[in-house]
């Protein structure tokens, strides 16, 4: 075999190789494709030593997660499905309340909200309570009836009825069959809040934790979570968890009231302690923590007390006016916009328990930013007109609340909800399953009500490439512009991803109007979204970007790619290099072969030389 052929052969094996090693590194990697209910394979052992998580007893637990903004929406609201197949509903968590109630379709005085009402006649385990001695009957006196009403002359009143009620699929708690209220008529704020209905978690029989706990399928307690200043969200834990380590009690007397109160016994401000008689909070109902309140209210003579030793800590800070002239607001300017900052100028206050244990509040506990100037913020303190402490959602910010009904106490523990709600939202826990036949689905994964936003369109299984949707914004004020690069990091904080997969797509505004187009695409290390991301289209932004409506939400799957568009890149940097090792290996041939010719046409001087016979002259030239 010469040369040449040894060339071409090597050429060949050159092009091979080249073509087939980048085919491998463009391929396709196989990512890890799971279903939209989570799985019940058991978790590996060391991965569970490793995860920090809160220890459960050995009844289930129903895991949700909280929504909205305290300040800007009034509430925290969580996910919760009523009926056959189910209905989704955004219901305020309320323990002040023990009626779970949801507007109904027979309903001839209800507000808008954000879901469609509860239609019973689509549900199959729907069944309206009838008349009996345990409840109040309507005028005819064939069926049971509620009737509410709250402080602020909201009231709500419907008929009382049983159906299938589930917790999501981050519950361990399977569904089961409750007591809830249908409304027939809303009035006041329970009319024009963007949110559904209440989740009563209160003291009484129709209260959700009540009928769970009657049936024996949670232990009798409950935890909330609130998040911090401007960040929302949180979440719930319905059944026991362990008490973590460095959580303060305080009793709590079912007897005393019939809300949730603590046993409060004097108030400490920037370490100082105000030397307050303790009975000025145990007048009427007590000290009384209701989640269903915004702010604090104390009776007068503490509330007089608190505002002056925080006032006297702060004298670097200017007294302004509040954000509405129709309140006596007490707030401050010149402390920043960095809400990470402002423990560095107000102090902390500490609530001291009759156990001699203390609650410390952090400045996020009782202030709320002021609406109208930057850097400035207002005491969400105020004078009570009765002599009941309350003391609502502001001061358990960022705290871990444990209701513990059975042993008549309550916990509180500083904690970062966010972090909380993801160590509980942990996908190891297996998905609840119906305990009555449905024909659709047998899992409880239930589909938003919105037709606009609705995820059934959605494969059980499939790769999510982007994400789009679509927002509207109302701004009180022409010249506010939304600060956009906030926007999407609530947006990140919201769905749990990076902020770098949120752009911004699009936006159009008229007047105090705004439209923004927003895009989530796949993080850098990874090629699809989760599916998890994919669902949570029940977005939920502060307030203090004006009122919004979720307009559309889409979620595109990954396209299939043809052989050709997988492996383009790697065929066309095989051709190349091909190219180039032919155009290179044809230069070596012609060289080479020069080179032979030469060697050929070279003689040496010793070389006899071959004698060579002359030619004659042209006749031409022998003529001349």
């Amino acid at each position: 075999m010469d040369r040449a052929s040894l060339l071409l052969i090597l050429l060949l094996f050159i092009t091979t190789v080249s073509i087939f090693f980048f085919d491998l590194t463009t391929a396709d990697e196989s990512p890890m494709i799971f279903p939209l209910n989570y799985s019940s394979l058991p978790p590996r052992v060391d991965d569970i030593r490793r995860r920090r998580r809160l220890h459960q007893s050995q009844l289930p637990n129903a895991h949700m997660k909280l929504y909205d903004d305290l300040l800007s929406n009034g509430y925290y609201t969580t996910r919760l499905w009523i009926g056959t197949p189910p209905q989704e509903f955004a219901l305020i968590v309320d323990t002040g309340s023990t009626v779970t109630y949801v507007p109904c379709s027979t309903c001839k005085q209800c507000g808008k909200h954000q879901d469609p009402k509860f239609q019973p006649e689509l549900s199959s385990s729907y069944q309206a309570l009838k008349c009996n001695p345990d409840c109040n009957c309507d005028d005819e006196g064939k069926l049971c009836v509620y009737e509410r009403r709250y402080a602020e002359m909201s009231s709500s009143s419907g008929v009382l009825s049983e159906d299938l009620i589930s917790f999501g699929n981050e519950s361990q708690l399977s569904p089961q069959r409750a007591v809830f209220g249908c409304e027939n008529v809303e009035t006041g704020d329970l009319f024009s809040q963007r949110a559904d209905g209440i989740m009563g978690l209160g003291r009484g029989k129709l209260s959700v934790v009540d009928q769970l706990v009657d049936k024996g399928v949670i232990e009798d307690t409950f935890s909330l979570c609130y998040g911090g200043m401007e960040v929302g969200g949180g979440a719930m834990v319905l059944g026991k968890i362990s008490p973590p380590a460095g959580m303060v009690f305080s009793h709590s007397d079912p007897f005393r009231s019939p809300y949730y109160n603590i046993d409060l016994k004097q108030m400490h401000v920037a370490g100082k302690s105000l030397k307050l008689n303790p009975k000025v909070f145990n007048g009427k109902h007590g000290t009384v923590l209701d989640s269903g309140t915004t702010y604090a209210y104390f009776p007068k003579e503490a509330f007089i007390a608190i505002k002056a030793a925080v006032i006297k800590e702060i004298p670097s800070l200017k007294r302004i006016h509040g954000p509405d002239p129709n309140y006596d607001d007490v707030c401050f300017s010149g402390a920043g916009r960095d809400v990470a900052e402002i423990h560095n100028f107000f102090p902390e206050i500490a609530m001291e328990f009759g156990n001699g244990q203390k609650l410390i509040l952090s400045p996020e506990n009782y202030l709320f930013r002021h609406t109208k100037v930057r850097g400035a913020y207002c005491l969400g303190i105020f004078p009570d007109r009765d002599s009941t402490t309350l003391l609502g959602g502001i001061v358990v910010r960022n705290t871990l609340v444990t209701y513990d009904r059975e042993n008549d106490k309550l916990g509180f523990l500083k904690t970062n909800c966010s972090d909380l709600w993801r160590r509980l939202a942990a996908p190891d826990s297996p998905a609840p399953t119906s305990p009555v036949s449905q024909n659709k689905s047998s899992s409880i994964s239930p589909s938003p009500a919105t037709s606009e936003s609705s995820t059934t369109d959605l494969p059980g299984v499939f790769r999510v490439g982007v994400i789009t949707f679509e927002v509207s914004i109302s701004v009180n004020n022409s010249s506010q512009k939304p600060e956009f690069s906030e926007m999407a990091d609530f947006i990140a904080h919201e769905l749990d991803i990076k902020s770098s997969q949120v752009h911004l797509l699009n936006i159009s505004s008229r007047g105090n109007e705004y439209r923004l187009k927003w895009g989530i695409f796949p993080a850098q290390s990874s090629e699809y979204i989760s599916n998890t991301t994919a669902l949570e289209n029940r977005l939920r932004l502060p307030g203090q970007f004006g009122s919004y409506k979720l307009l559309e939400w889409k979620a595109e799957q990954k396209q299939k790619q043809s052989w050709w568009e997988k492996h383009v890149l790697g065929v066309v940097a095989g051709v190349v290099i091909s190219l180039l090792v032919t155009s290179a290996m044809i230069k070596l041939v012609l060289v080479w072969r020069r080179r032979k010719q030469e060697e050929a046409t070279y003689e040496p001087v010793s070389a006899a030389v071959k004698e060579q016979e002359l030619q004659p002259l042209s006749s031409d030239t022998s003529n001349a």
